[in-house]
C-alpha cells in the first residue's frame, strides 16, 4: 500500500455514557483517534423492515497498522466518521500478519448508533 492511497481522514469513535442534566444517561460517541483511510465500496444490498426500504453499503476500509486497532473484539465496538457518513465496523485484518496495514470491513447506511 502507497502513502497516497491513504486521502481520506476518518474519525474512529466509540460509544460512551454520559449524564444529562435531567439525570439521564444517554449513549453518545466519543473520538478516539483521527486515521488516514483507503476507502472503497465493495456491494450493496436493499432491504424491507417495517414498510420501509433500507439500504447497506460494505465498505473495505484500510488504515496504517497500531496494535490496539488489530483486536477484531474491540473493533467491533467502534464506528467509524467520514464527514457526516457513518460506519459500522464488522470486522478487521491484519494484513498478512506482517503489522503493516489493517483493513476494516464496515457497513454503511443502517443500524448505526
Amino acid at each position: 500500500m502507497r502513502a497516497g492511497d491513504l486521502r481520506h481522514l476518518v474519525v474512529i469513535e466509540q460509544q460512551a455514557q454520559t449524564q444529562d442534566s435531567f439525570g439521564g444517561q444517554p449513549l453518545t460517541w466519543t473520538a478516539v483517534d483521527t486515521v488516514w483511510a483507503d476507502i472503497n465500496p465493495l456491494s450493496g444490498r436493499e432491504r424491507e423492515a417495517s414498510q420501509a426500504i433500507n439500504v447497506e453499503i460494505s465498505h473495505e476500509i484500510t488504515i496504517w497498522y497500531q496494535a490496539r486497532f488489530a483486536d477484531p473484539k474491540v473493533m467491533a465496538a467502534y464506528r467509524l466518521r467520514y464527514g457526516t457518513r457513518l460506519f459500522n465496523i464488522h470486522g478487521t485484518l491484519n494484513v498478512d500478519e506482517r503489522n503493516r496495514e489493517i483493513t476494516i470491513l464496515a457497513g454503511e447506511g443502517m443500524n448505526i448508533g
